[in-house]
Formats: C-alpha cells, structure tokens, sequence
C-alpha cells in the first residue's frame, strides 16, 4: 500500500468520527449512531503494516474521545485490540470475500464498544447503561457490518483509479513463432 491510501485512510477516519459527531440524522431514525472506526481498522488491519494499525488506532480513538463523552483514550485500546487481532491472522482471512467484510465488521463494530464500557467500568466511570442501550449496540453492530464491505468496495477502487500498475513484459512475444527441428 502506498502513501496515498495511508493519507485517504486517515481522511476517512478523521470525517468519520466528525460525521458522527455532528450529524443527527441517522441518530435521531434510530435511536444510535454508527461507529465507522471499527470497519476502518478492519480494512486498515488486512491491508496495511502494524505500525498504521497502531498509529490509526491511537489517532482514531483520541478523535473519536475528544469529540464524545468519553475518557480522552479510552476508546484506543478496544480500536487497537480489535486491529491486532485480526491483523495477526491476516494470512488465514479471506480478504477478498464480501462474506468475511460483513463478518468481521460485524465482530469489530460489536467488541469496540463492549470492550470500551468495560474499560469505563473498570476505571471507575459510570456510563449510562440501560434496555435501551441494547438497541444502540444492535444498530451499531449491524451498521458496522454492513459499512465494512462498503469500506473496502470504496478503498479498494481508490486503490485501482490512484496507484500506478506498472506493466511487466517479457523479451518473447506471444505471436512470436518458435522453428523446431531442422531448417
């Protein structure tokens, strides 16, 4: 992957977390907003170096704390957990696979904010938790599975229209014709 990507991965998750900051809308439909980070360390962890999943991480969870209610750095570690994981068994997940998009954002966009309200929890935090919060993690679990494939579908094409292919050619040509035998 090229600097490009890194550079645009970055953008994406910088509008991402102000997006769902401060637009209400699907919000207000649903009663929950999507968390698009989750699906962006998916994409990030099966295509790029661990040292991008860390920073990408760190950057986003700082983002994504200090335009919310959070802790500053509360949501790094589960975005980080989330992106090791899976980076680590990238050589046994089918990238290309529509299905394994949908699952593993499904995954990713359930354990983030799980794991961040047991970190809240752990150090002390009271976050505001009732039935109506099992509605919110439904409809982030889903639009994070669902934004996965949609994720990859967008960088995987930025990829194609913005990286140069180079084109290797060998010294034969195919309509070349080879004489065997005696002449």
């Amino acid at each position: 992957m090229n600097w490009l990507m890194r550079i645009l991965i970055f953008l994406a998750a910088m509008v991402a977390v102000y997006l769902e900051s401060s637009f209400d809308g699907f919000r207000n439909w649903f009663g929950a907003q999507i968390d698009l980070l989750p699906a962006l360390m998916v994409y990030a962890a099966l295509t790029c170096s661990l040292a991008f999943v860390t920073v990408l991480a760190v950057a986003g969870g700082l983002w994504f704390d200090s335009l919310s209610a959070n802790p500053l750095g509360i949501s790094i570690l589960p975005l980080l957990m989330v992106g090791l994981l899976i980076h680590g068994r990238r050589e046994l997940i089918l990238r290309d696979q529509l299905f394994a998009h949908y699952v593993l954002g499904l995954a990713a966009s359930a354990v983030v904010p799980v794991a961040t309200v047991i970190l809240l929890l752990t150090l002390g935090h009271k976050p505001l938790i009732f039935w109506g919060s099992l509605w919110q993690w439904l409809v982030m679990t889903l639009g994070g599975g669902l934004a996965a494939p949609v994720i990859f579908r967008l960088f995987d094409w930025l990829d194609r229209a913005l990286s140069y292919r180079p084109v290797f050619e060998t010294s034969f040509r195919p309509d070349r014709e080879i004489r065997r035998g005696r002449s």
